[in-house]
Protein backbone atom coordinates (compact mmCIF):
# COMPACT_ATOMS: atom_id res chain seq x y z
CA UNK A 1 0.00 0.00 0.00
CA UNK A 2 1.43 3.31 -0.78
CA UNK A 3 1.35 5.51 1.88
CA UNK A 4 3.55 8.68 0.58
CA UNK A 5 4.37 9.43 -2.84
CA UNK A 6 8.18 10.45 -2.48
CA UNK A 7 10.43 10.28 0.64
CA UNK A 8 13.54 11.81 1.41
CA UNK A 9 16.24 9.59 3.28
CA UNK A 10 19.29 12.16 4.76
CA UNK A 11 21.90 9.65 5.75
CA UNK A 12 22.42 6.43 3.99
CA UNK A 13 23.68 4.70 6.91
CA UNK A 14 22.69 0.64 8.11
CA UNK A 15 18.85 2.64 9.29
CA UNK A 16 18.50 5.07 6.10
CA UNK A 17 19.40 2.40 4.15
CA UNK A 18 17.50 -0.50 4.98
CA UNK A 19 14.18 1.67 5.18
CA UNK A 20 14.91 2.39 1.91
CA UNK A 21 15.48 -1.83 0.91
CA UNK A 22 11.99 -2.28 2.99
CA UNK A 23 10.19 1.14 1.38
CA UNK A 24 10.81 -0.43 -2.22
CA UNK A 25 10.04 -4.26 -1.18
CA UNK A 26 6.83 -3.41 -0.30
CA UNK A 27 5.88 -0.32 -2.08
CA UNK A 28 5.22 2.12 0.79
CA UNK A 29 5.89 5.03 -1.57
CA UNK A 30 6.21 5.98 -5.18
CA UNK A 31 9.88 7.05 -4.87
CA UNK A 32 12.69 7.36 -2.75
CA UNK A 33 15.87 10.15 -2.90
CA UNK A 34 18.72 9.97 -0.69
CA UNK A 35 21.74 11.81 0.08
CA UNK A 36 24.40 11.77 2.80
CA UNK A 37 27.65 13.99 3.69
CA UNK A 38 29.68 11.71 2.34
CA UNK A 39 30.33 11.42 -1.35
CA UNK A 40 31.33 7.89 -0.85
CA UNK A 41 28.43 7.05 0.67
CA UNK A 42 26.47 8.67 -1.79
CA UNK A 43 28.40 6.55 -4.43
CA UNK A 44 28.36 3.38 -2.75
CA UNK A 45 24.23 3.73 -2.09
CA UNK A 46 23.74 4.32 -6.02
CA UNK A 47 25.80 1.59 -6.70
CA UNK A 48 23.37 -0.58 -4.83
CA UNK A 49 20.12 0.84 -6.57
CA UNK A 50 18.21 1.86 -2.91
CA UNK A 51 16.71 5.29 -4.41
CA UNK A 52 17.76 8.02 -6.88
CA UNK A 53 20.83 9.85 -4.73
CA UNK A 54 21.08 13.14 -5.07
CA UNK A 55 23.95 15.71 -4.04
CA UNK A 56 22.81 18.11 -1.62
CA UNK A 57 19.96 18.40 0.72
CA UNK A 58 18.13 20.79 -1.16
CA UNK A 59 17.25 18.83 -4.22
CA UNK A 60 16.95 15.72 -1.68
CA UNK A 61 13.69 17.12 -0.08
CA UNK A 62 12.32 19.98 -1.25
CA UNK A 63 9.84 17.99 -3.02
CA UNK A 64 9.21 15.46 -0.71
CA UNK A 65 5.95 14.45 1.22
CA UNK A 66 8.11 12.73 4.75
CA UNK A 67 11.74 13.78 5.36
CA UNK A 68 13.84 11.49 7.52
CA UNK A 69 16.74 12.19 9.37
CA UNK A 70 19.28 8.85 9.84
CA UNK A 71 22.41 10.92 11.10
CA UNK A 72 24.09 11.08 14.25
CA UNK A 73 21.89 13.23 16.74
CA UNK A 74 24.76 15.97 16.77
CA UNK A 75 24.54 16.93 13.40
CA UNK A 76 20.36 17.35 13.16
CA UNK A 77 20.21 20.92 14.32
CA UNK A 78 22.53 21.83 11.39
CA UNK A 79 20.70 19.44 9.11
CA UNK A 80 17.43 21.21 10.49
CA UNK A 81 18.42 24.60 9.62
CA UNK A 82 20.19 23.83 6.08
CA UNK A 83 16.76 21.81 4.98
CA UNK A 84 14.17 24.31 6.63
CA UNK A 85 13.93 26.65 4.08
CA UNK A 86 13.62 24.00 1.02
CA UNK A 87 10.42 21.97 2.40
CA UNK A 88 7.75 22.16 1.20
CA UNK A 89 3.98 23.05 3.08
CA UNK A 90 2.71 20.02 4.73
CA UNK A 91 5.96 18.01 4.72
CA UNK A 92 6.18 15.53 7.64
CA UNK A 93 9.74 15.29 8.90
CA UNK A 94 11.09 12.89 11.26
CA UNK A 95 14.09 11.50 12.34
CA UNK A 96 15.51 7.40 13.70
CA UNK A 97 17.62 8.27 16.78
CA UNK A 98 17.65 7.34 20.27
CA UNK A 99 16.92 10.52 22.20
CA UNK A 100 14.08 12.55 21.52
CA UNK A 101 13.86 15.63 23.77
CA UNK A 102 17.30 17.23 22.77
CA UNK A 103 16.63 16.22 19.09
CA UNK A 104 13.11 17.91 19.27
CA UNK A 105 14.31 21.14 20.66
CA UNK A 106 16.79 21.77 18.38
CA UNK A 107 15.13 20.51 15.44
CA UNK A 108 11.47 22.11 15.92
CA UNK A 109 13.13 25.46 16.71
CA UNK A 110 14.33 25.53 12.86
CA UNK A 111 11.57 24.27 11.07
CA UNK A 112 8.68 26.09 9.20
CA UNK A 113 5.47 25.89 11.25
CA UNK A 114 3.82 24.68 7.89
CA UNK A 115 5.48 21.33 8.17
CA UNK A 116 4.68 18.52 10.65
CA UNK A 117 7.73 17.54 12.79
CA UNK A 118 7.18 14.04 14.62
CA UNK A 119 10.02 12.51 15.99
CA UNK A 120 10.89 8.30 15.87
CA UNK A 121 12.65 6.11 17.29
CA UNK A 122 12.90 2.17 15.18
CA UNK A 123 14.07 -0.42 18.11
CA UNK A 124 16.11 -1.86 15.31
CA UNK A 125 19.67 -2.68 14.07
CA UNK A 126 23.19 -4.50 14.07
CA UNK A 127 26.28 -3.26 15.20
CA UNK A 128 27.41 -3.12 11.28
CA UNK A 129 27.48 -0.39 9.46
CA UNK A 130 27.00 1.01 6.28
CA UNK A 131 24.99 1.19 2.86
CA UNK A 132 25.89 -2.14 2.54
CA UNK A 133 24.72 -3.26 6.10
CA UNK A 134 20.90 -2.58 5.57
CA UNK A 135 18.20 -5.15 4.89
CA UNK A 136 14.74 -4.73 3.88
CA UNK A 137 13.38 -6.95 6.80
CA UNK A 138 15.53 -4.97 9.60
CA UNK A 139 12.06 -3.37 11.41
CA UNK A 140 9.75 -6.76 10.88
CA UNK A 141 8.17 -7.10 14.12
CA UNK A 142 10.45 -4.28 15.59
CA UNK A 143 8.96 -1.73 17.90
CA UNK A 144 8.85 2.05 16.29
CA UNK A 145 8.35 4.74 18.54
CA UNK A 146 6.74 7.95 18.01
CA UNK A 147 6.87 10.79 20.11
CA UNK A 148 4.38 13.39 18.74
CA UNK A 149 4.20 17.00 20.24
CA UNK A 150 0.76 17.62 21.80
CA UNK A 151 -0.42 19.56 18.60
CA UNK A 152 0.11 16.60 16.45
CA UNK A 153 -1.61 14.04 18.78
CA UNK A 154 -4.51 12.35 16.64
CA UNK A 155 -4.05 14.05 13.55
CA UNK A 156 -3.27 13.40 9.73
CA UNK A 157 -0.09 13.56 9.54
CA UNK A 158 0.73 11.36 12.95
CA UNK A 159 -1.69 8.79 10.85
CA UNK A 160 0.33 8.85 8.07
CA UNK A 161 3.52 8.22 9.28
CA UNK A 162 2.24 5.59 11.78
CA UNK A 163 0.90 3.96 8.36
CA UNK A 164 4.43 3.79 6.90
CA UNK A 165 6.22 2.33 9.83
CA UNK A 166 3.53 -0.10 9.92
CA UNK A 167 4.17 -0.48 6.23
CA UNK A 168 7.77 -1.61 6.82
CA UNK A 169 6.46 -4.02 9.18
CA UNK A 170 7.34 -2.35 12.50
CA UNK A 171 4.75 -2.47 15.52
CA UNK A 172 4.25 1.55 16.24
CA UNK A 173 4.09 2.33 20.26
CA UNK A 174 2.95 6.49 20.78
CA UNK A 175 4.82 7.38 23.67
CA UNK A 176 5.78 11.22 25.85
CA UNK A 177 9.35 12.39 24.74
CA UNK A 178 10.40 12.48 28.28
CA UNK A 179 9.44 8.50 28.61
CA UNK A 180 11.30 7.27 25.66
CA UNK A 181 14.35 9.26 26.74
CA UNK A 182 14.03 7.30 30.73
CA UNK A 183 12.86 3.78 29.34
CA UNK A 184 15.84 4.55 26.64
CA UNK A 185 18.39 5.16 29.06
CA UNK A 186 17.94 1.82 30.96
CA UNK A 187 16.71 -0.32 28.16
CA UNK A 188 20.05 0.70 25.43
CA UNK A 189 21.85 3.45 26.34
CA UNK A 190 23.54 2.09 30.25
CA UNK A 191 24.08 -1.44 28.21
CA UNK A 192 25.89 0.35 26.08
CA UNK A 193 28.13 2.10 28.36
CA UNK A 194 28.15 -0.93 30.46
CA UNK A 195 29.55 -2.65 27.45
CA UNK A 196 31.93 -0.22 26.68
CA UNK A 197 33.26 0.48 29.87
CA UNK A 198 34.24 -3.38 30.20
CA UNK A 199 36.04 -3.79 27.12
CA UNK A 200 37.75 -0.60 27.76
CA UNK A 201 38.42 -2.50 31.11
CA UNK A 202 39.67 -5.64 29.67
CA UNK A 203 41.50 -3.84 27.06
CA UNK A 204 43.51 -1.93 29.74
CA UNK A 205 44.04 -5.41 31.44
CA UNK A 206 45.88 -7.21 28.60
CA UNK A 207 48.96 -5.88 29.44
CA UNK A 208 48.99 -8.05 32.77
CA UNK A 209 47.20 -10.92 31.09
CA UNK A 210 49.28 -11.08 27.77
CA UNK A 211 46.61 -11.83 26.16
CA UNK A 212 44.14 -13.78 27.44
CA UNK A 213 41.31 -11.75 27.92
CA UNK A 214 40.91 -11.96 23.92
CA UNK A 215 42.41 -15.82 23.38
CA UNK A 216 39.94 -16.57 25.83
CA UNK A 217 37.24 -14.77 25.64
CA UNK A 218 33.64 -16.27 27.06
CA UNK A 219 30.45 -15.86 25.35
CA UNK A 220 29.20 -13.15 27.75
CA UNK A 221 32.73 -10.98 26.90
CA UNK A 222 32.07 -11.74 23.02
CA UNK A 223 28.11 -9.95 23.48
CA UNK A 224 29.88 -7.13 25.19
CA UNK A 225 32.08 -6.59 22.49
CA UNK A 226 29.80 -7.32 20.28
CA UNK A 227 27.55 -3.95 21.17
CA UNK A 228 31.04 -2.06 21.88
CA UNK A 229 31.46 -2.03 18.09
CA UNK A 230 28.55 0.30 17.44
CA UNK A 231 29.26 3.24 15.77
CA UNK A 232 31.51 5.57 17.97
CA UNK A 233 29.98 8.75 16.73
CA UNK A 234 26.75 8.32 17.41
CA UNK A 235 26.84 6.65 20.98
CA UNK A 236 29.12 9.94 21.96
CA UNK A 237 25.78 12.19 20.84
CA UNK A 238 24.02 10.03 22.14
CA UNK A 239 25.38 9.93 25.67
CA UNK A 240 25.52 14.00 25.72
CA UNK A 241 22.17 14.32 24.37
CA UNK A 242 20.32 12.31 27.10
CA UNK A 243 22.88 12.67 29.92
CA UNK A 244 19.96 13.16 32.74
CA UNK A 245 18.18 10.87 31.94
CA UNK A 246 21.38 8.05 31.47
CA UNK A 247 22.97 9.75 34.78
CA UNK A 248 19.62 9.00 36.90
CA UNK A 249 20.06 5.17 35.17
CA UNK A 250 23.72 5.16 35.99
CA UNK A 251 23.18 6.27 39.94
CA UNK A 252 20.61 3.73 40.50
CA UNK A 253 22.87 1.00 38.70
CA UNK A 254 25.82 1.24 41.23
CA UNK A 255 23.42 1.54 44.10
CA UNK A 256 22.71 -1.85 42.96
CA UNK A 257 25.84 -2.99 42.02
CA UNK A 258 26.74 -1.73 45.64
CA UNK A 259 24.41 -4.69 46.87
CA UNK A 260 25.61 -7.28 44.63
CA UNK A 261 29.25 -6.58 46.06
CA UNK A 262 28.11 -7.19 49.85
CA UNK A 263 26.19 -9.79 49.33
CA UNK A 264 29.23 -11.36 47.52
CA UNK A 265 31.76 -10.26 50.17
CA UNK A 266 29.03 -11.59 53.19
CA UNK A 267 28.53 -14.69 51.39
CA UNK A 268 24.88 -13.79 51.14
CA UNK A 269 24.02 -16.93 48.72
CA UNK A 270 20.63 -17.14 48.89
CA UNK A 271 20.46 -13.09 48.22
CA UNK A 272 22.26 -13.41 45.09
CA UNK A 273 20.20 -16.60 44.09
CA UNK A 274 16.90 -14.95 44.23
CA UNK A 275 18.29 -11.60 42.25
CA UNK A 276 19.47 -14.25 39.61
CA UNK A 277 16.26 -16.05 39.77
CA UNK A 278 14.09 -12.45 39.17
CA UNK A 279 16.48 -11.79 36.11
CA UNK A 280 16.52 -14.92 35.13
CA UNK A 281 12.60 -14.40 34.57
CA UNK A 282 13.14 -10.92 32.48
CA UNK A 283 14.79 -12.94 29.94
CA UNK A 284 12.34 -15.46 29.43
CA UNK A 285 10.00 -12.12 29.21
CA UNK A 286 11.75 -10.45 26.57
CA UNK A 287 11.75 -14.22 24.51
CA UNK A 288 7.95 -14.73 25.25
CA UNK A 289 7.49 -11.37 23.80
CA UNK A 290 9.74 -12.16 20.36
CA UNK A 291 12.24 -9.81 21.23
CA UNK A 292 14.91 -11.98 21.91
CA UNK A 293 16.44 -11.27 17.29
CA UNK A 294 19.56 -10.60 16.39
CA UNK A 295 18.45 -7.34 14.80
CA UNK A 296 18.95 -5.54 18.61
CA UNK A 297 19.35 -2.01 18.84
CA UNK A 298 22.85 -1.69 18.10
CA UNK A 299 24.39 1.02 15.70
CA UNK A 300 21.82 2.69 14.61
CA UNK A 301 22.07 5.10 11.03
CA UNK A 302 24.35 7.91 10.27
CA UNK A 303 26.99 9.53 7.10
CA UNK A 304 29.54 6.44 8.87
CA UNK A 305 27.06 4.43 10.04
Amino acid sequence: MTVFNQIAIIGIGLIGSSIARAAKETGVCERILLTDASAEVCQRAGSLGLGDVVESVKDCVETADLVLMCTPVGVMSDLARDMAPHLKPGTIVSDVGSVKSAVYDTVHAYLPETVHFIPGHPIAGTEKSGPEAGFSSLFQDRWCILTPPEAEEGGDALAQLTAFWEGLGSKVEIMPIDRHDRVLAITSHLPHLIAFNIVGTAHDLESVTEGEVVKFSAGGFRDFTRIAASDPIMWRDVFLNNKEAVLEMLGRFNEDLTALQRAIRWGEGEQLRAFFERTRGIRKSIVDAGQDTDADDFGRGGPKD
